[in-house]
């Protein structure tokens, strides 16, 4: 426990590199190698896509009416708990459940475990029981596995009190508090530190603001611009402006031409950085007065890049860390857009089922 990330036991002992996480989560599918070939499951982002949205869902059922930090820490625990515990060998569902029920204790929104239960059992009535004790298990066993170590340091936090110094308009928060949200469906949570990801946060938020900005204004002749070159269609139907404009507006799955056009910008921007350059007047690849992809004037989006850019090259922010972060995001929307609900369901309700995991 500590008031300071830096001394934190998240930065000691639940931050790891890449290759020691591939290597934690190798040992473990070696460890239960039979479960592991008798129980495929598809892609790992799109498990954490499932339980995410099953949590958001399970917060908002009934008088829950969870606070979104505890919904973070609660995913947050669920990452770590599956660092150490091989997924086939437990209830997912009661797993996730019982993380909010525990975060909403760390986070000072307690619930009574028979209203966590009931809710949680209303919500999956085939897979959870009316038991109490056994979320009263799960949560030792969350406990355990964590070592007490239940403090979560989040980017929200940073995020709030960076705001004024990069004068983020009010869109371009909510963006980078969507996109906060969205990267707790990752492993960067166990990868870097909360404002690394936060400041990653803000410079996406301010490359794609003029994309959003664009779909309030009813700019379709701009989106359009911003879709050519081959883009994907979007999968849902109906009219385009209003696609994009939901899609920005959840924080969730960007089309293939905002990806290209995000990761060019905020590459081009970082490694700017890294190099000591975005000094003041100078342009920016990628963030110049051509406006980027519309090839409208943008002089704002300039403005505040390069504003950000000599903040960045003037700390101590670990540039290659953004960086990472940035693919990391790119790479989940990518997923995202194969995501379906109907086929993780049906995975995790195999080995639940077939195992009697949910009695």
């Amino acid at each position: 426990m500590a008031a300071n990330y830096w001394d934190s036991s998240q930065r000691r002992y639940w931050t790891f590199t890449r290759q020691e996480l591939a290597d934690i989560r190798q040992r473990l599918e070696d460890k239960h190698r039979h479960l592991v070939q008798l129980y495929p499951l598809p892609d790992r982002r799109l498990l954490n896509i499932f339980f995410c949205q099953q949590l958001q869902r399970f917060s908002k059922r009934g008088t829950l009416g969870t606070k979104q930090q505890a919904l973070a820490t609660a995913q947050v625990y669920m990452r770590r708990f599956y660092s150490k515990v091989e997924i086939r060998e437990t209830n997912p569902y009661l797993v996730l459940s019982t993380a909010l029920y525990l975060a909403c204790k760390v986070e000072e929104c307690p619930q009574h475990i028979r209203h966590v239960v009931g809710e949680a059992r209303q919500t999956w009535p085939d897979v959870i029981t009316s038991d109490t004790s056994k979320m009263g298990e799960t949560e030792f066993a969350l406990i355990s596995v964590m070592s007490s170590q239940l403090i979560v340091h989040h980017p929200y936090r940073t995020l709030l009190d960076l705001s004024p110094t990069f004068n983020l308009s009010p869109d371009e928060l909510s963006l980078a508090w969507w996109i906060i949200n969205d990267h707790y469906v990752t492993d960067l949570p166990l990868l870097h530190s909360p404002h690394v990801i936060a400041l990653t946060a803000a410079l996406l938020a301010v490359v794609l603001n003029p994309v959003q900005a664009a779909w309030s204004a009813g700019k379709e002749k701009e989106l359009a611009a911003m879709r050519s070159g081959g883009a994907a269609a979007m999968r849902s139907d109906g009219d385009p402006v209003q696609k994009v404009g939901a899609i920005l507006q959840h924080g969730m799955h960007q089309n293939r031409a905002v990806q290209a056009a995000m990761q060019s910008v905020v590459q081009a921007a970082l490694g700017s950085a890294f190099s000591g350059g975005g000094a003041a007047g100078q342009e920016l690849p990628g963030s110049g007065n051509t406006g980027g992809a519309g090839g409208a004037p943008t002089p704002a989006l300039s403005a505040k890049v390069q504003k950000m850019m000599n903040w960045l090259a003037e700390s101590e922010v670990d540039i290659e860390a953004m960086v990472d972060c940035t693919q990391e995001m790119i790479s989940l929307y990518e997923v995202w857009e194969t995501y379906k609900e109907k086929d993780c369901k049906e995975v995790i309700g195999k080995f639940v089922k077939g195992r009697g995991l949910d009695k």
